[in-house]
């Protein structure tokens, strides 16, 4: 169950990401999926160091950060792969 939770968390902070960003991303849905775990597991940590990672309400911080860190692994592989074809 633990795999299921991480997949559709990395979805949503993928497509959170893309949403953030300017302009189309040409990357696969899959892809995006992967990013988004990626970017979830750097914002989890980056909070931890911050000491921001658990609050008493909802942690609005380790969220920003992890779709921060979404945005910059997108941001970066997207023209790599958009280039890789041609």
């Amino acid at each position: 169950m633990t795999i299921l939770w991480a997949i559709l968390a990395g979805l949503v902070i993928g497509l959170l990401a893309k949403l953030v960003l300017p302009g189309r991303q040409a990357i696969p849905l899959w892809l995006t999926v992967l990013l988004g775990i990626a970017g979830g597991l750097i914002g989890n940590s980056l909070a931890a160091a911050l000491g921001v990672r658990d609050t008493s309400g909802v942690d609005w911080v380790r969220h920003l950060l992890q779709v921060g860190a979404a945005a910059l692994l997108i941001g970066l592989v997207s023209p790599v792969w958009s280039r890789r074809g041609h």
